[in-house]
């Protein structure tokens, strides 16, 4: 008997130690916080009633060597739907989106004028904006000179026929006298019509050297023109100009040599990227807004004058790591982030948060690129931490 009451006594005394040492550890380790069961993101250190639902606190013991970890299982993560993303560089505002118009290049013009002095006959067009194709008729010209210039060319066309046989010379009459005709705006075929036909035209048809849209008619039927008289412009449209006008606040955000991207209306439904190539140094007459103007490829010639277009200037901060704004948790102590550390395993983070859009948010520090942060779900992560660690996950960290 007095075997078995000194075995009982030492299993008390074992106790008993083992009692008072768990007290001290939590005295010196542990610190008691209190929280509410149906809102586990009120954390207090002291007793008292949720300020969301009056219930009372329930005290939570949390360890002061816990890492911060959260590690969930493969069902929770499925039925949380938490889901994560690599950072990525990114634009968190919002573009600037101005109203623009195509305009043709200036640089491109074509002036027709007349190669002869003489009168205007026939116009073929008479009014801007029609297109104009390579060889297309564009006037009818009468004139005395040229028809003296004709009259020289069949004479040496006879001669080099009967002569040049016996002298050489004839056939650099002839030549000279065809050169003539061409430098005065007859074309190789017109040449060849005269030569079969050996007659005469007072009334001599020219036309188009190149192609591109009427931007003026400059003369009319029946009126003499000078040698060298304008006749139409003529506009090319393998390159054409967006312009649109910019408010004094914008004009800092962009310069001559940035591409921006123009979507044109009726042009497709992606925009395209053009080059800004001028910035006017001054503001329009009587507005307060200056005009952009950038060049637009258009190598099918499908954008046409005074089509309207929208001119997309990116968010004048650059790229910068962003996330969605649903990714970030805000309280009393700032803003953090949930981090993957590991398989199954999150961390929260935290983090400076910079300009931000209805959609994303741009993270200034405490994160780099790729780190891969949980962007769906976070709410539910902080909710698991204080319901299984009993704190708020960012009371220990700096802010």
């Amino acid at each position: 008997m007095k075997r078995y009451l000194n075995i009982l006594f030492l299993l008390v005394a074992i106790l008993t130690a083992a009692c008072s040492g768990e007290e001290k550890s939590h005295a010196a380790g542990e610190k008691a916080t209190y929280t509410c069961p149906m809102h586990p993101q009120i954390v207090q250190d002291k007793p008292g009633t949720c300020p969301i639902c009056n219930m009372d606190l329930v005290l939570v013991t949390q360890s002061g060597k816990e890492n911060g970890e959260l590690m969930l299982s493969e069902s929770q993560i499925a039925l949380g739907n938490i889901t994560t993303k690599r950072i990525k560089l990114g634009s968190a505002g919002s573009n600037t989106i101005l109203t623009g118009k195509l305009v043709l290049d200036e640089t491109q013009t074509d002036v027709i004028s007349s190669r002869a002095a003489g009168r205007i006959e026939k116009l073929y067009l008479k009014e801007s904006g029609q297109m104009v194709k390579k060889g297309q008729p564009l006037y009818e010209l009468y004139s005395e000179e040229l028809l003296t210039l004709q009259r020289e060319y069949l004479l040496a066309l006879a001669q080099n026929r009967e002569l040049g046989k016996e002298n050489p010379r004839f056939a650099s009459f002839l030549e000279a006298a065809k050169k003539k005709l061409l430098l005065y705006g007859l074309t190789e075929g017109q040449i060849r019509n005269l030569a079969k036909t050996e007659q005469l035209s007072p009334r001599i048809t020219f036309v188009a050297p190149a192609g591109g849209v009427v931007t003026e008619v400059a003369a009319a039927e029946g009126q003499y023109v000078a040698e060298g008289g304008v006749l139409y412009r003529l506009g090319k449209l393998g390159k054409i100009w967006v312009e649109a006008e910019l408010y004094p606040q914008e004009v800092a955000h962009v310069k001559a040599g940035d591409e921006i991207k123009v979507a044109v209306e009726g042009g497709g439904q992606e925009p395209v990227t053009a080059k800004v190539t001028f910035i006017s140094p001054e503001f329009r007459a009587g507005t307060q807004v200056v005009v952009l103007r950038a060049e637009l490829p258009n190598p099918g010639e499908q954008y046409l004058p005074g089509m309207q277009a929208n001119v997309i200037l990116a968010d004048p901060n650059g790229s910068v790591l962003t996330l969605p704004t649903d990714a970030v948790i805000r309280d009393g102590r700032g803003s953090h982030v949930w981090v993957q550390a590991g398989k199954n395993t999150f961390k929260p983070r935290m983090v400076t948060l910079g300009e931000e859009s209805a959609d994303n948010v741009a993270i200034l520090s405490g994160l780099k690129e790729n780190d891969k942060v949980v962007v769906s779900g976070a709410y539910l992560l902080y909710s698991e931490f204080v319901l299984k660690k009993g704190a708020d996950p960012m009371a220990g960290h700096q802010h």
